[in-house]
């Protein structure tokens, strides 16, 4: 992920621009929009306390990453002065021509609104991005880079702020830098939103490539040596690099429910070729000794992408038969994935850049043409970007009901879909779907032009929670979450009154005396409920134990801390034997004991120690105890099982009666167990010793983290005692 450069300057931005523009004329305008903002913005600061010269400066030099011509680069370092400092457009026209004023004034207008918090403003701030699109492409290509150098500093916001700005960001604009094409720019700002939006999802990730770095960068450094020797063999010129797996990227792989473990592009290679032909004949070569997993190859070659990427990819088994994602492309292919519609940057000979971009995203990005119709209608704001999502970000097809009324839906759409469109009881009632007079399954894709007609029964049960797992649109799915809700509150309410109901016949209380309308009433204050109907359905979902109502009822004094802590360490304590949860190589029975020392869990790496007379002791790799060992080592592996099994965390935090709480709440949020935990005192900190339950490594790492963001925590880690 690309930083913020606190101490960039002229000197450093114009060193990287030199690397590719060398006419000096060119030069010379950069350095003189350079001098004016400097001139027009001193004194002025951002909310991290450096001068604002440093915003445009960085913004700049993140366009140089992508090439930007003379001109784009010139109305990034002015972007801000027309807004900022007074000045008119026709005074940068006056002194940098009509191709850089008319950039600076797209820039300033899609940024008028930016900073505002409310819905309506961000939202229209998105429709004026969306029309300067039309305008000229590098003013939305300049709104990227502005984008990403604010998203670099949005530390210094509240929290609100943040999560607003990166869900704008990830709704909107990320989805045109990919349109684009713009990889380099869209994958920082993708990594920034989720590092905001989910920080713990991402700092799970971070933690986990950290943890396997030095084993994955070496596993990579071998197979490209064996693929490049490979390579050289044939005559096949090429330069080949280990390529690193974007942290988004994992996180949606990992929303889909793939395990970390399995996401076979961690090791990953790119190799880049002089031709198209080297591209395929490489591919072959690589196939006759690596062989290919298959349903892994893609060719989008032949078949390139609409936002004009084209590359080979295969997975392969390579070196130790792991898995490794291998790109093939050209040069030119490369800088197409990386740099987009921006490549053209360095076309002059075919005409104008201006002229080049703009045409290119005529053929290219036809779909933003619905988009220049609807700044003339006043729509609600929200249907606004619900529709521009929808339209323009996916593809969009029209169906028929039997009338010859058109519904409009997203690409991948089923009858489902198309029933709830229609009205929310039709969804409901749906029972079967006929397309184009021929019976098809729900989970059918609708086509263009295709006549639905969907089969109700007022005898229907309702919908089907499977559903959910393929309808597409919003509204759909959000219908049938709605329908289950409104059963599952009544199955709730029953179930609630039906706990209660049993209790009070065991603690021998009479229902008048229970539901006595004064104690009722400082029952539900306690409880910070409203109704009796709050408080079954409580009781029914699980929320609430029927044990916590009768302590309030029955006035026992008993703290919510002391709860939270009784809770967590009465958790579940269930383990199987150590039998079953390794396998010994080549030994079928005999006695396996987990090593008390280090407690390893499922997910770390162990050995086992053949002991004399006690059978074999696992020790994590890591133990000192097993680092002194040479002999009676034996191999051992993992079985898969969802028993808990005890480890050791020691957390030091600073003296603060919340800190002990806190860490059991976050045990206690992650479903796991405290088995013990010990507090010690000294006058600079507190140290806690913990023994808690996990299924495994991941989900041990998982609680870590979340007690590392606890405020009073100043370190986390594991025991080996």
């Amino acid at each position: 992920m690309s930083k913020h450069q606190k101490d960039l300057t002229i000197e450093k931005l114009m060193d990287k621009v030199k690397t590719y523009i060398t006419d000096k004329r060119e030069l010379d305008v950069i350095d003189k929009a350079y001098k004016y903002a400097f001139e027009k913005h001193f004194g002025q600061k951002r909310l991290t306390g450096e001068d604002y010269i440093i915003h445009p400066l960085n913004v700049a030099y993140i366009l140089t990453r992508i090439n930007a011509d003379y001109e784009t680069l010139s109305a990034a370092l002015l972007h801000d002065v027309v807004e900022d400092c007074n000045v008119t457009i026709g005074e940068i026209e006056k002194e940098f021509g009509y191709n850089i004023s008319i950039l600076v004034d797209g820039v300033t207008k899609i940024n008028k609104l930016n900073l505002s918090g409310t819905t309506e403003a961000v939202i229209n701030n998105q429709r004026k991005i969306l029309v300067g699109l039309s305008e000229d492409v590098r003013v939305i290509i300049i709104k990227l880079a502005d984008r990403l150098n604010n998203m670099q500093t949005l530390f210094v916001h509240s929290e609100k702020k943040q999560k607003t700005t990166a869900r704008e960001t990830l709704d909107i604009l990320t989805p045109i830098a990919d349109r684009l094409g713009i990889n380099s720019i869209k994958q920082d700002l993708e990594e920034y939103c989720l590092r905001y939006l989910n920080p713990n999802e991402y700092y799970d990730i971070v933690e986990k490539l950290n943890a396997t770095k030095a084993e994955r960068d070496n596993s990579v450094a071998n197979m490209i040596e064996s693929v490049s020797d490979l390579l050289n063999k044939h005559d096949i010129k090429h330069e080949i690099f280990g390529r690193s797996k974007s942290i988004y990227s994992i996180y949606k792989k990992l929303q889909k429910g793939k395990r970390f473990s399995e996401i076979y592009d961690l090791l990953a290679l790119r190799i880049l070729v002089d031709t198209e032909q080297d591209c395929y004949q490489a591919l072959g070569i690589i196939h006759s000794k690596f062989r290919p997993k298959p349903k892994r190859f893609k060719d989008y070659i032949a078949m390139p992408k609409t936002n004009m990427y084209q590359s080979l990819h295969t997975t392969v088994f390579g070196i130790d038969g792991q898995l490794y994602e291998i790109q093939i492309r050209t040069y030119d292919m490369d800088r197409v994935a990386e740099y987009g519609i921006a490549s053209h940057w360095s076309y002059k000979e075919k005409g104008s850049v201006k002229a080049v971009m703009q045409n290119e995203m005529e053929q290219k990005l036809q779909f933003f043409r619905a988009i220049m119709d609807l700044k003339k209608e006043q729509d609600n704001p929200e249907d606004f970007v619900n529709t521009v999502k929808r339209e323009v970000f996916q593809n969009t097809i029209y169906v028929f009901t039997p009338l010859g009324d058109v519904i409009e839906l997203p690409n991948g759409s089923t009858p489902i879909d198309f029933a709830y469109k229609v009205h929310t009881k039709v969804g409901d009632k749906t029972t079967g779907a006929i397309v184009n007079s021929n019976m098809v399954p729900l989970d059918y894709k609708l086509k263009s032009d295709d006549i639905v007609k969907i089969i109700t029964s007022n005898n229907s049960a309702g919908p089907s929670r499977e559903w959910l797992n393929f309808v597409q649109t919003t509204h759909a799915k959000n219908k049938i979450k709605a329908f289950f809700n409104k059963v599952n509150k009544e199955e709730n309410l029953k179930k609630g009154e039906d706990i209660l109901s049993k209790e009070l016949r065991r603690q021998k209380i009479s229902n008048d005396e229970f539901f006595n309308d004064e104690k009722l009433k400082k029952l539900f204050n306690d409880l910070k409920f409203n109704s009796l109907n709050e408080l079954y359905g409580n009781l029914g979902s699980g929320k609430l134990s029927v044990s916590t109502v009768m302590e309030m009822y029955l006035k026992k004094e008993v703290s919510k801390d002391e709860r939270i802590i009784e809770k967590a360490t009465k958790g579940s304590e269930r383990q199987s034997s150590s039998n079953s949860l390794i396998d010994v190589a080549g030994i079928d029975d005999i006695k396996v004991n987990l090593a008390s020392c280090c407690n390893p869990v499922p997910g770390d790496r162990i050995v086992g120690y053949i002991t004399k007379g006690y059978g074999i002791t696992v020790h994590r790799m890591v133990c000192p105890n097993v680092a002194v060992l040479d002999e009676r080592l034996i191999e051992v592996k993992w079985n898969t099982d969802s028993s808990m099994l005890p480890t050791n965390i020691l957390v030091r935090a600073s003296s603060d009666n919340n800190a002990l709480i806190n860490i059991i709440s976050k045990a206690a949020n992650n479903d796991i167990p405290v088995r013990k935990f010990n507090s010690h005192h000294s006058k600079e900190d507190e140290a806690i010793e913990m023994t808690v339950l996990v299924k495994n490594k991941e989900q041990l790492i998982k609680l870590m983290n979340d007690i590392k963001m606890i405020p009073e925590v100043t370190e986390a880690e594991r025991l080996i005692k």
